[in-house]
């Protein structure tokens, strides 16, 4: 029916636990002959390996841009016969994978392919998965391929440390597009943001920048605000949710007066107390 009238243009099946094989064939079809369709949500639904399959060919010929596959058990091998059809989708532009148990080894080296050699993807989500500080140098080493194209990266929650921020700094002294960078709930702390400073100072790309529950205490906001007062291009940061003080807010606070492209900054409503110490006679 979706074929025959061509009038839709986004397609939401998630959460549709009973498809079948013969359900994903015909999603398939669909997603190849269709001339309207440019978004789909197939989130929260077992893919395995044989429907996966099946999508992969089908994608190599879709007009598809956003495609959510949230929660859909994608790992090991229904993951890599998945990134073989993306890799040359010629449309897509967004791609969101989170909760799917994607691990730092061979997974992480799928992503990593795909960043590397689909130049249309513009958005990679990646939340609330395990890729850890190894899989990130896999993507971060597909980043830095100088046609890559991706303008945001989430990595929320991905069980990453300041070890794999190396990586990542190595990256933005390459990336041009890149435009958002999520870091959130990863326990990068102090040491993290100051192995990322001076590339994301001299990165000219970057415009918002996610640090939300990432363990930061005043020493992290004095490298911060490094950053901000040498940026000319950030636009929005987000440091809730961390151990920042007085000290912290203060350094903040004289670098947003130098900065002249800041917007926004995400603070907690309620800052954090400061410890006082008490000499008893």
């Amino acid at each position: 029916m979706i074929l025959y009238y061509e009038s839709a243009t986004y397609l939401n099946i998630s959460s549709n636990q009973n498809i079948g094989g013969l359900g994903w064939l015909a999603l398939s079809q669909l997603i190849q002959k269709s001339s309207c369709l440019v978004g789909l949500d197939a989130s929260n639904m077992p893919l395995l390996e044989c429907p996966a399959r099946t999508l992969s060919r089908a994608l190599q010929f879709s007009r598809l841009t956003v495609l959510h596959l949230e929660n859909c058990y994608l790992t090991g091998r229904p993951l890599f016969t998945l990134v073989s059809g993306l890799t040359f989708s010629p449309a897509l532009q967004e791609l969101y994978l989170a909760s799917n148990g994607l691990n730092g080894s061979q997974d992480s080296m799928q992503l990593g392919d795909l960043v590397k050699y689909n130049c249309s993807l513009k958005v990679l989500d990646l939340r609330d998965n395990h890729i850890s500080d190894t899989g990130l140098e896999d993507i971060c080493e597909g980043l830095m391929v100088p046609n890559s194209g991706l303008r945001c990266l989430v990595l929320w929650n991905n069980q990453l440390t300041h070890q794999s921020m190396r990586h990542l700094a190595k990256a933005l002294y390459c990336v041009k597009n890149l435009e958002t960078l999520n870091l959130g709930k990863n326990a990068l702390r102090n040491e993290g943001i100051q192995r990322l400073k001076d590339s994301l100072i001299i990165n000219q790309s970057v415009q918002k920048l996610g640090l939300a529950s990432t363990r930061l205490t005043c020493e992290g906001a004095v490298a911060l605000a490094e950053f901000i007062a040498e940026s000319r291009c950030i636009r929005r940061l987000d440091v809730r949710r961390n151990l920042l003080r007085a000290g912290g807010l203060m350094a903040l606070s004289l670098a947003l007066r130098i900065n002249k492209s800041l917007i926004r900054v995400d603070l907690d409503r309620t800052p954090k107390e400061e410890k006082v110490s008490c000499n008893n006679a």
